[in-house]
């Protein structure tokens, strides 16, 4: 393949929907992939199957999936100098929030160590893009809504917030030794077919149809940015395809957090329309066809109480603006969840 585009995280739910549609359009793609347990494995896997059975032309020709941690530095040193990708989409990352507590070393050696080897492999080949991962985690305490990339993100409030803020340190400093052009995401409640069994949407359908209690932290009294899978893989791609510049407007003595001197942006892609907590479950409700039976609870350490996205600079950068509604993509979830999902695990 001719300098392919390497995503990271492949088998997992972003990095497999934007994998699909580079290969719907036509671009070669080598995706690396731990398929470790954090979740069953058997479900990143019919990720994968679905990607080599996409009926579009030269699929198996354009397509390569290799076993690898990013946190083994030899085998990301290899996977760079074998296949010199054009450009690189890393998302691989031990996820959750709750876990990151549990687990801190998961977290240091996937999202702190191995991302300092996805940048090295970028430096020493001539790499025309970054996009990675970060999460609205990054937000932590703050309070203003909707959350802007010109606020400062200095007080975050669990370890797995705290990697992704160090990512776009990293990255920025990347950017300025190197001139490497990287472009960070915040990603903002992702949910869609093909989503994590460990976050809500998942979890509530699974207890909802099963007629066992949903745990709804917070008594309820929670807000998020629900992000439907389409509209993020869409920011995704267009940001992808616009590498990052330096702004020529920045003052280093009035610094934007959002921008740089050097080629480093950050961007919010959220759906900008914060959901209650109780609204997702009662739309969810309807689309299965089954009330759901509450079991209240208290806050859990490293939650926040509300997340929301202003994507105004992403609309501005790259014409992207979310246009899926919680109605219709949670109807599109729980068809994909009864259809496909529950006959896949069964």
């Amino acid at each position: 393949m001719d300098r392919p585009i390497l995503i990271t995280g492949i088998a997992g739910f972003i990095g497999a929907e934007v994998a699909r549609r580079l290969l719907e359009r036509g671009d070669a793609v080598v995706g690396v992939d731990n398929l470790n347990s954090y979740y069953d494995p058997a479900l990143k896997q019919a990720r994968l199957h679905r990607l080599e059975q996409l009926p579009v032309p030269g699929v198996a020709e354009r397509l390569q999936v290799v076993r690898a941690d990013v946190e083994d530095g030899a085998a990301m040193a290899e996977l760079f100098a074998q296949h010199r990708p054009r450009r690189v989409v890393h998302l691989a990352a031990q996820a959750g929030v709750r876990y990151s507590i549990e687990n801190p070393a998961a977290y240091i050696q996937s999202n702190l160590v191995g991302f300092g080897h996805i940048l090295e492999g970028c430096r020493h080949h001539g790499v025309e893009h970054l996009v990675y991962a970060s999460s609205s985690s990054v937000y932590g305490g703050n309070r203003t809504m909707p959350f802007s990339e010109q606020q400062p993100v200095n007080h975050p409030v669990s370890l797995y917030a705290a990697t992704k803020k160090a990512n776009e340190l990293m990255a920025h400093t990347y950017s300025h030794l190197y001139g490497l052009p990287a472009t960070g995401l915040r990603f903002f409640t992702v949910y869609g077919p093909w989503g994590r069994p460990d976050m809500a949407p998942m979890l509530f359908a699974r207890a909802i149809l099963a007629g066992v209690p949903i745990r709804v932290f917070n008594h309820g009294q929670m807000q998020r940015d629900f992000t439907y899978i389409d509209d993020i893989v869409q920011g995704v791609i267009r940001c992808l395809d616009k590498p990052a510049t330096a702004d020529p407007a920045f003052d280093p003595l009035q610094p934007n957090p959002a921008t740089a001197a050097v080629p480093h942006r950050l961007f919010n892609i959220g759906n900008a329309q914060p959901t209650e907590l109780l609204r997702f479950i009662a739309v969810l409700e309807q689309a299965l066809g089954r009330p759901a039976i509450q079991d209240l609870q208290p806050m859990q350490p490293g939650d926040v109480v509300a997340t929301a996205a202003d994507t105004s600079a992403l609309e501005a950068w790259v014409g992207v603006r979310p246009s899926t509604s919680i109605e219709q993509g949670v109807e599109a979830f729980a068809r994909w969840y009864r259809d496909v999902y529950v006959p896949l695990m069964a």
